[in-house]
């Protein structure tokens, strides 16, 4: 089984990185192979809503001028998928809108299989608001793609604003730890 998390803030050892680093040692202390996409500060545009993905039914996004087909892909071949995302004024940022909006497109006008019945996880990180619209985000977009979305003991969520403040937020980080944990046993149940 492997697990995909994307990053999507542009700071590639910013808080939301290390959370997903969290997150995914206790998925590869299960045995699941992990891999963290950048996709923050990459360049991935917004959908057009052209139709095009729908007369194509190849499951990729009709636009080749950036890179969300790979990032698509990737989606494609895992069993779990990971969508990490600071807060930018109540909500996710740019390029994880994007990754939700063209994926999500995607999926739906190429018969829902391509994420159909994947196990999702939001991970979100906050300087002090905002997270749970971002957290509820991301969970909208697992929800419509038909997958199974993954919980913890709390909002999978972390406070913390300057790289590095997540290592001094002991219910965060716990909050990860778990998380991991508990997609590790879904993956194994859904998957089984």
């Amino acid at each position: 089984m492997k697990v995909v998390a994307f990053n999507g803030s542009p700071r590639v050892n910013g808080n939301t990185t290390q959370s997903l680093k969290i997150v995914l040692a206790e998925l590869e202390n299960e045995g699941i192979e992990t891999e963290i996409v950048q996709l923050g500060g990459r360049k991935v545009f917004g959908c057009l809503a052209c139709g095009k993905c729908g007369k194509t039914k190849d499951n990729r996004c009709a636009r080749k001028d950036d890179e969300m087909n790979t990032f698509i892909q990737k989606m494609e071949e895992a069993d779990g998928i990971i969508i990490g995302s600071p807060t930018y004024f109540s909500n996710v940022s740019t390029e994880v809108k994007a990754l939700i909006d063209r994926s999500g497109y995607v999926a739906k006008s190429n018969g829902g299989a391509l994420l159909r019945g994947k196990v999702g996880a939001s991970v979100v990180s906050a300087r002090r608001a905002g997270s749970t619209f971002a957290y509820s985000a991301i969970n909208f977009f697992f929800g419509i793609a038909e997958m199974v979305i993954c919980s913890s003991s709390y909002w999978n969520m972390t406070l913390s604003r300057d790289p590095g403040d997540i290592q001094n937020d002991a219910e965060g980080i716990e909050t990860f730890k778990v998380l991991g944990k508990n997609m590790a046993k879904l993956l194994k149940q859904v998957n089984g």
